[in-house]
């Protein structure tokens, strides 16, 4: 994703462009852009923190591993995200 017409990212175009960034997908432009953005944000330094522990947990985790109703509330909650409804 590029966005390259504004000067300064606001939060909610950092959090959408996290995982570009963690797979390392971006323009050497706009990976300085949203760098600069988390230098200033400590909000958004911490949604990033937090993505990346929870990559590196759960891709630990095997399905067996968790409760059944952790397990339940998991698809629940992602089934809600992909409908776009709460």
């Amino acid at each position: 994703m590029m966005f390259r017409r504004q000067r300064e990212l606001v939060c909610q175009q950092a959090v959408e462009l996290v995982t570009d960034y963690i797979e390392g997908s971006m323009s050497r432009a706009d990976r300085r852009r949203f760098e600069a953005h988390l230098s200033s944000c400590p909000h958004c330094t911490a949604y990033l923190a937090q993505m990346r522990s929870t990559i590196q947990h759960t891709g630990q985790l095997r399905s067996q591993e968790l409760p059944a109703e952790v397990r339940e509330e998991l698809i629940s909650l992602y089934s809600q995200w992909r409908t776009g409804s709460s």
